[in-house]
């Protein structure tokens, strides 16, 4: 169910995150502040939540080895897990962090306050197309970003790692 500022709120931020324009500026602006509350708050906001469900995915940078925290906007499952898309704001080029989940598919989420191990899965075609409308339900713009671009939005689904194999 869709809260009051997803509702008002909701149609005004797609409009403005589907532009073009805004494909430059985003990636300036949203991510930091995201990283910035959600540090402030404990794990527990980022702006994107008031529209669309987020969580901050640490990964293993693919040439430095450093952990590299990025805000995303998810697709909570029902068992636990996550789908995240690698739209990197509409632009040409794939977000670094999807690269990184390529070379080292163990990463970390925090979602809701609760850090979680995790190991990703690249979606292959069938999955893609199951999920794709479920994702555009959470986030619209999705289809706006993949129009705009040449490349194939490289869309995960991050499976919570069982107790035994947690770091």
């Amino acid at each position: 169910m869709a809260t009051l500022i997803q509702k008002t709120l909701g149609p005004i931020f797609q409009r403005i995150s589907g532009a073009a324009w805004f494909a430059k500026v985003g990636p300036k602006i949203v991510p930091p502040l995201d990283r910035a509350l959600h540090r402030v708050s404990g794990g527990r906001l980022m702006l994107g939540q008031l529209l669309v469900p987020s969580l901050v995915l640490t990964t293993i940078g693919s040439v430095s080895g450093r952990p590299r925290q990025v805000p995303l906007a998810c697709m909570p499952e029902p068992d636990g897990g996550w789908i995240v898309v690698g739209s990197n704001f509409g632009r040409e080029k794939h977000p670094a962090w999807t690269t990184n989940l390529l070379k080292e598919p163990k990463a970390t989420v925090v979602f809701q306050g609760r850090t979680v191990p995790v190991t990703a899965h690249l979606l292959d075609e069938a999955e893609r197309d199951r999920i794709w409308p479920r994702l555009l339900q959470v986030w619209p713009v999705y289809a706006r970003y993949a129009e705009r671009v040449e490349r194939q939005l490289r869309i995960f689904r991050l499976v919570p790692d069982p107790p035994e194999a947690a770091r």
